[in-house]
């Protein structure tokens, strides 16, 4: 099952608070980024994030579920009516984000 473009649309409004999100579709999902770093995605309208050590702290009973066979698994962010904890998630990982690889 693919995302929908609505859930998506929802997720950016929560994150509306922070300057420099954008996304990339990807195969039918939503691929996020912050400030050039890929935090999560949006995985059949499930808003998944990378199990860095801060993201894991905010959320220490988050499930880790697979965004899509293959891949590692990431963290289900369940509260995603609360922007202040959806801002403060994010600030909180950036800097544990690997920087973007460069194209050669």
């Amino acid at each position: 099952m693919a995302s929908t473009k609505s859930y998506l649309d929802f997720i950016l409004e929560q994150l509306s608070g922070l300057d420099e999100i954008t996304f990339r579709p990807m195969m039918g999902e939503y691929i996020l980024y912050y400030r050039g770093r890929v935090f999560g995605g949006i995985y059949d309208d499930r808003f998944l994030v990378k199990p860095v050590s801060s993201a894991k702290a905010l959320m220490p009973e988050a499930a880790y579920e697979l965004p899509y066979e293959g891949v590692k698994e990431m963290l289900l962010v369940e509260d995603v009516d609360n922007r202040d904890f959806l801002t403060s998630l994010i600030l909180a990982m950036y800097d544990q984000l690997p920087q973007p690889k460069r194209r050669k």
